[in-house]
């Protein structure tokens, strides 16, 4: 094999989100003479980006002060918070807890607001290259971190070389910072690597499934902020839903479920399909239209989950460290924050060294440590957390002990003997789209068929004999976007995976039961292609 090619700089960015992008224009504002590149695996930056979302203002002001001036395409003040608890037809409505008041806010797509920073950056020299998927750490040679692999294009299911072949390049730099997001691909294998997990807990994650609805005229109250707790979830489940009215009469409406769930049979997508059919929302959407939809998983185990964030020649920022702030549903804020301390220190020591210190002394640290233990209640049930909640507010974090979660996700899960599935009332839906199938139609997603499966399944024997038994095969289930499926042949059962589908949550990758789903990179350019999500 002829040598690759390489491009070299003086750091490389994985991820054109926004901890990325804020990190790379820092680094250009205070260190001008720093060559940098950002990797981005979508075919043009933020089709991949997928949050609620509300951002708290303060970090970006930091970055850009005039950005008020001239805003992201999709940006509404927040002007009413509501806060409901939902039965099957009833809602009743709370007091909105103090970590959800919005005042002062702003609703933005936060796919928008990163293809508006884009251009930002690289009016600073900053070199963005999307459409290329970063597959692997590349290593020097003393075992640090040298950058990144670009993947190969060009190459047929089988393995063989297409005659559109080409050879992915090296990009070489003594600093990498990855910025992928929740379960990033490079992350978990350099986490691994060198056990940067090793003093912390398991990553907790939720999936969030998210919709963008064209109402009729008149029906939207631009900047109203809506969430709920309680149905379709059962007590024993985490999860709770957000509505955000947007200018043009639009609304984006989403449901979160933690991937910390127990029953096998829970299909989290049904979840939020239940919930627009509860009276308070049916009566907002009906004779409305989905303009986009999509999921993401989120990383939600706070400071207890939090590795170690620096390592040999690499650094972690925004979800893919673990940054979100789950109690607010809020993480754009931390994310570009994390980006902007970590620029800040690499412009001033030119090195990852001290960068996990100066994350855990920051105020992105000290956010996450006054929330620490409100998630973390919810696992003795809706009732309990919310008591603990309570407290957690009252006393600002400053309990004395912290609650711990010792099984990863994906332990979780109730072997299917023993477990008795609540009666969740669920009810016949007549909203669009009728299955998960017509939901990928909205996330246009789109990946080459003739490409080698970026789901790997390390032994599919276990998904015909023994999970099929023991689990009754859940990633039929939790996956959002119908990728797996059973079927029966000529041949006998066997797993099909429509790769095609795929919507990049990763959420396979976590609730897997027997962890052998390993979800890697496909072709540079392909997945989603979000719209204004």
């Amino acid at each position: 094999m002829s040598e690759r090619e390489a491009m070299e700089y003086d750091v490389v960015t994985v991820g054109a989100g926004p901890a990325g992008l804020a990190f790379a224009i820092r680094l250009k504002q205070v260190a001008p003479e720093m060559r940098v590149c950002v990797i981005e695996k979508a075919s043009t930056v933020g089709a991949h980006t997928l949050s609620g979302a509300v951002i708290e203002p303060g970090p970006l002001d930091d970055l850009l002060p005039g950005w008020r001036k001239a805003p992201p395409p999709i940006c509404v003040p927040a002007a009413q918070d509501e806060f409901y608890l939902l039965t099957r037809a009833r809602h009743f409505r709370l007091p909105t807890p103090p970590q959800m008041h919005n005042h002062g806010n702003f609703i933005v797509s936060l796919g928008a607001m990163c293809a508006w920073l884009a251009p930002q950056a690289e009016a600073l020299g900053v070199e963005i290259y999307p459409g290329f998927a970063a597959s692997e750490p590349v290593f020097d040679d003393r075992g640090a971190v040298g950058g990144v692999r670009i993947g190969d294009m060009g190459v047929a299911r089988d393995g063989s070389r297409k005659p559109a072949y080409t050879q992915g390049i090296d990009i070489r730099a003594p600093i990498t910072v990855l910025a992928e997001g929740a379960r990033g691909h490079l992350a978990k294998q350099l986490v691994r690597r060198f056990e940067l997990d090793k003093y912390s807990d398991p990553q907790s994650y939720a999936i969030g499934v998210k919709e963008l609805w064209q109402l009729p005229p008149g029906r939207a109250q631009a900047g109203r902020i809506i969430h709920t707790i309680g149905w379709p979830a059962d007590g024993g489940t985490y999860g709770g839903s957000f509505m955000y009215h947007l200018d043009g009469d639009r609304v984006a409406v989403g449901y979160v479920t933690g991937l910390d769930y127990t029953d096998p049979k829970l299909v989290p997508w049904e979840l939020f399909q239940q919930f627009k059919h509860h009276p308070l929302v049916r009566a907002q959407i009906e004779g409305g239209t989905i303009l986009s939809a999509g999921a993401r998983a989120l990383a939600a185990g706070g400071i207890q989950a939090l590795p170690q964030v620096e390592m040999p020649g690499a650094i972690l920022v925004g979800c893919d460290a673990g940054t979100l702030n789950m109690p607010k549903i809020k993480g754009v804020h931390q994310a570009l924050r994390s980006g902007i301390l970590a620029a800040e220190h690499v412009a001033r020591t030119r090195s990852v060294v001290g960068w996990d210190a100066a994350l855990r002394n920051s105020a992105v640290f000290a956010e996450l440590r006054k929330v620490r233990n409100i998630k973390p209640g919810f696992k003795k049930g809706l009732w309990l957390g919310l008591a603990n909640a309570g407290w957690e507010t009252l006393t600002a974090g400053r309990s004395p002990w912290t609650l711990r979660n010792r099984a990863p996700d994906h332990a979780r899960l109730a072997k299917i003997d023993s477990f008795l599935a609540p009666d969740r009332g669920f009810v016949e839906r007549s909203l669009a789209p009728r299955d998960r199938l017509a939901g990928v139609y909205f996330a246009a997603t789109e990946h080459e068929e003739d490409q080698p499966v970026h789901l790997k399944v390390a032994d599919t024997s276990i998904c015909i004999d023994r999970c099929a038994k023991e689990f009754a095969n859940p990633c039929t289930r939790f996956c959002p976007a119908g990728v797996y499926e059973m079927v029966e042949d000529a041949a006998g059962r066997r797993l099909q995976i429509n790769a095609a589908n795929c919507v990049h949550c990763k959420t396979c990758d976590i609730k897997d039961p027997y962890q052998i789903i390993d979800w890697v990179t496909p072709e540079g350019g392909a997945g989603p292609n979000y719209q204004n999500l």
